[in-house]
């Protein structure tokens, strides 16, 4: 069963900053297996980009997901949109017709990105039951070195989707 993507606010950064917040929270159920989820979202918050610095500018957010009523074990996939950039290898952030470019990723070195697992992308997953109802995942995010945006504030927004 999929649940529907949870709610997200807009994303805001200050000028020469930019920022990924992702904000949600969503009731999912599941007859049998489990009675209803909870996701909480704290999103990436980049702040300050340096034109051309040298380094990728790297920052974490995290999703977690607690569950009632659960009986046996389930698996959860939890996939994150494009954003405005309709595809997964190239996030970007946006100010007016600017852009700057990030990426989501599952693992602490930035290989894989984080998506639904369609155009090379991967999907999280965590498992929950009886005895461990919640699950936190964490969101590593990087902003790639040697871009020189004009100043402004770039944000983007991403939908979070828990499938059970």
């Amino acid at each position: 069963m999929s649940a529907r993507p949870a709610s997200l606010s807009p994303l805001r950064a200050l000028p020469w900053c930019a920022a990924l917040a992702l904000c949600a929270a969503a009731p999912l159920a599941r007859a049998a297996s489990i009675t209803s989820c909870t996701v909480t979202v704290s999103g990436v918050a980049f702040g300050t980009y340096t034109p051309m610095q040298s380094s990728a500018l790297a920052m974490n957010g995290t999703i977690n997901i607690a569950c009632t009523g659960i009986t046996g074990r389930s698996s959860l996939t939890i996939d994150l949109s494009t954003g405005a950039s309709n595809i997964y290898p190239t996030r970007t952030l946006v100010s007016g017709s600017s852009t700057l470019n990030y990426n989501l990723y599952l693992d602490p070195g930035y290989t894989q990105v984080w998506g639904n697992g369609t155009g090379g992308s991967v999907e999280g997953g965590a498992k929950i039951n009886n005895g461990h109802r919640n699950a936190t995942l964490t969101i590593y995010g990087a902003i790639g070195a040697g871009q020189d945006p004009p100043p402004g504030s770039y944000a983007d927004m991403i939908e979070v989707s828990v499938n059970y």
